[in-house]
């Protein structure tokens, strides 16, 4: 018997102060049964800290390796932005950023410049990469229950992440995808 999804609820009130969005997010993430907390979280702030009009989870899953983990389209349906999670190989980062901009939200940041060095991959200093703490996602994943409400803000490089009056903390920059 095959494990199913488990679907996550999670009533975000969006504050990022550093780009001006100010949302409240009703998400339902569905956590692929081999997907980490650590990941899952990972791609709901990837989705949080990227939401523009347009955004959207991918149809195919984590199984999908023709299309990002989250998207933005314009209203044609053009592709704008791929936006992924975790560690992609420099060969689907090459992919992807031929096909739109990239942004990569990581808490694998030394395996992923391992993966890129050395490697043809188009435009890779214009891939944005966001890397994410794990030892904060895993706190965060300690806390966090499947129907969850909490308040999310970035300001001035620091995220901030308030569930059930505690506040957890951690640092948020832009790196190169190529050291140095």
């Amino acid at each position: 018997m095959a494990l199913t999804a488990t679907v996550h609820h999670f009533e975000i009130a969006l504050s990022d102060v550093d780009r001006g969005v100010y949302e409240t997010l009703d998400l339902r993430i569905a956590q692929h049964p081999s997907e980490t907390p650590r990941r899952l979280l990972a791609r709901t702030l990837a989705y949080c800290l990227s939401y523009e009009e347009g955004i959207s989870f991918s149809k195919g899953g984590l199984s999908s390796t023709d299309e990002p983990p989250i998207a933005i389209r314009d209203p044609t349906g053009l592709l704008l932005w791929w936006i992924d999670v975790g560690a992609p190989s420099a060969e689907r980062l090459h992919k992807a950023s031929k096909a739109a901009k990239v942004a990569v939200y990581t808490y694998e940041l030394a395996q992923l410049r391992r993966q890129a060095a050395g490697q043809t991959i188009h435009e890779a200093d214009g891939i944005d990469v966001w890397p994410l703490e794990p030892g904060f996602l895993d706190e965060l994943a300690s806390k966090v229950e499947r129907r969850e409400r909490f308040e999310l803000t970035r300001t001035d490089g620091a995220l901030y992440v308030t569930l059930r009056g505690a506040t957890l903390e951690t640092s948020l920059a832009r790196a190169s995808l190529l050291e140095g």
